[in-house]
């Protein structure tokens, strides 16, 4: 069970159901689109794709849109791309033309003004580089240093000068309303530059949310102006994502890896998800393996704390997209084992989070491992129990339990968070067994395992986190169908074979139990406070005298029925259909 979380980019390649329910099952956790590419309605498609993938593999998927941003970007090129040879002159325009040898178009009608002679320019990732040697009102001359072929929407980098262009372009903006119609989980912001162009964005939802909370905002890292603002910037993001493919670009490569380190351990100190992103498995867009580099780049990100790790066009393009996820989920799930298992101990920035709440979160981490707890539970509304849980790092698995579907898939970003779907109660005791029934109900936990289970109580503050317990997982003795809609614990009193003398003693604290229930033991049961029947049906004696004489039960049982013996202590959860083995 891997606790990191891995975000896979959806394009032509893996958009179509059977790929997608592939990549799900090897561990695909969140869907990115990349706004850049494609049109709304090309996006709708996919996202409908998404949302049946999720259902057919019971496993929330959250989506990502990713905003374009002030990205240059070079246009559409003729068939087959353009060859740039070393040492050629190439005029970039910005008229709108097919690109062909020597003439290529920009989509930034302003770039012949704030280039300058000699200055870099780099295409597609640095892949190709230009010098410019003059330009005009819509053209610059350029010369071509390292050459190669230039394809469609290719980026352009300007490493050697600045764009004063606003960090939210009208693109953005329709594409923002389109992602919230859509209900997506999350929005990335591309070239951030300070804290303020963030708070724009969030702004900007806020104006445009028409369904539940405002979608989070992810601050993508990738100029050099963001570096010098870092703090601010994650102090105003909801998550942060190391886009390190135009970050290497626009600084240089070989700092890439100690900004990722210092970017990830700042991430940690404000509890904010961070995803570390670009070129982590590049060569398997051509090649069925990776290189022992980018294997050591996976799990390198991995050790440095990375709450998820992304694929990029590896599988949006590339012609392995499902063996990338599972290369990289085999990777990332060989470095966890490393860490737990081995004395290698890694030490997390620990998080800044000066609240009750999160006292008692820090504190639900130590408990956890004080009382080798199996897992901590965490019933949410909001989603904020369990996302302050994570950031503190637990050695065992966080398992956040909301009715809401939009927080269950908005936290599958989280690292070591698995969210689970409930329905809505009306007070702790519900909230607090139902979790613990949902948690062992999905294999997380098992009978005599221990559990630390925090909460906020019911009726308090909303998003206050107020609670911590910890609870052992009781053997269930019994299922059947509950009437009623209450948990009784007492002690079992049988009333099988002609038992049912009128001076049996039977008590409100009293469950009386029986295979088939003779009428004659009305008199008896209606001084319990529960009632057991091993037949089933709504028109059952059993399911009747529930009903006529207004007390809990829980029929059909059957042949369990064996389990259960005279004077036994019980609990009896008629909401889940349960009886359980009380060790009072």
């Amino acid at each position: 069970m891997l606790r990191v979380k891995i975000i896979c980019t959806i394009g032509p390649a893996s958009r179509d159901l059977e790929t997608l329910t592939q990549i799900a099952e090897a561990g695909m956790n969140v869907a990115r689109l990349n706004m850049s590419h494609g049109t709304h309605e090309y996006h709708n498609g996919t996202i409908e794709r998404i949302r049946t993938v999720s259902e057919r593999v019971d496993k929330p998927i959250a989506i990502l849109a990713d905003l374009q941003g002030p990205k240059l970007r070079v246009g559409v090129m003729q068939e087959g791309g353009v060859l740039l040879k070393a040492g050629d002159e190439l005029i970039l325009t910005t008229e709108e033309i097919i690109g062909e040898p020597g003439r290529v178009p920009v989509q930034y009608v302003d770039m012949p003004s704030v280039v300058s002679p000699g200055e870099r320019i780099l295409l597609d990732d640095g892949m190709l580089e230009l010098e410019v040697l003059d330009a005009a009102e819509t053209e610059i001359r350029t010369k071509v240093i390292i050459g190669g072929v230039l394809n469609d929407k290719k980026g352009v980098n300007l490493p050697d000068g600045s764009l004063n262009i606003p960090a939210i372009t009208q693109k953005d903006i329709e594409d923002v309303r389109f992602a919230l119609a859509h209900q997506a989980d999350w929005i990335a912001l591309s070239f951030v530059r300070t804290a303020a162009e963030v708070i724009e964005l969030k702004k900007i939802i806020e104006e445009y949310s028409t369904f539940g909370r405002a979608a989070p905002v992810i601050a993508k890292i990738e100029k050099p102006e963001a570096l010098l603002n870092i703090d601010e910037i994650i102090a105003a993001a909801d998550g942060i994502m190391i886009a390190r493919g135009d970050l290497g670009i626009e600084t240089s490569p070989e700092k890439v890896p100690t900004m990722q380190k210092t970017i990830i351990s700042k991430c940690h100190h404000m509890a904010r998800p961070v995803i570390t992103a670009t070129q982590m498995l590049d060569s398997m867009i051509r090649n069925p393996r990776p290189t022992r580099a980018e294997a050591s780049d996976v799990a390198n990100a991995v050790l440095d704390g990375s709450d998820a790790i992304m694929l990029s066009g590896e599988t949006a393009s590339g012609s392995y997209p499902v063996e990338s996820v599972r290369t990289m989920a085999k990777i990332a799930r060989e470095a966890e084992r490393l860490r737990q298992e081995t004395s290698m101990h890694i030490r997390y920035e620990q998080p800044d989070i000066y609240s009750s709440a999160g006292a008692i979160c820090s504190a639900a981490m130590h408990t956890a491992k004080s009382v080798n707890a199996k897992a901590i539970v965490a019933p949410t509304i909001s989603g904020a129990t369990a996302r302050f849980i994570a950031a503190f790092r637990p050695n065992v698995p966080v398992i956040a339990v909301t009715p809401s579907p939009m927080v269950q898939r908005r936290l599958c970003l989280y690292w070591g968070l698995y969210p689970l779907l409930t329905r809505r109660l009306s007070n702790t005791d519900e909230v607090v067994t139902e979790a613990i029934n949902v948690t062992q109900k999905h294999g997380y936990v098992g009978e005599g395992e221990t559990v630390v289970l925090t909460a906020g109580v019911v009726g308090s503050v909303r998003g206050a986190t107020n609670l911590m317990m910890v609870r052992t997982i009781e053997e269930v003795l019994a299922t059947g169908n509950g009437v009623g809609q209450r948990e009784l614990a007492g002690k079992l009193v049988n009333v099988d074979g002609g038992a049912c003398a009128d001076d049996l003693v039977v008590g409100p604290q009293d469950i009386v139990y029986t295979r088939s229930l003779d009428r004659s033991c009305l008199r008896v049961i209606q001084r319990a406070g529960g009632l057991i029947t091993g037949e089933a049906g709504s028109d059952s004696p059993g399911a009747l005298a529930a009903v006529e004489l207004g007390i809990p039960a829980i029929i059909g049982i059957g042949d369990a029925i064996d389990n259960l013996a005279d004077g036994q202590l019980v609990i009896m959860d008629t909401m889940n259909g349960q009886i359980i083995k009380w060790n009072k």
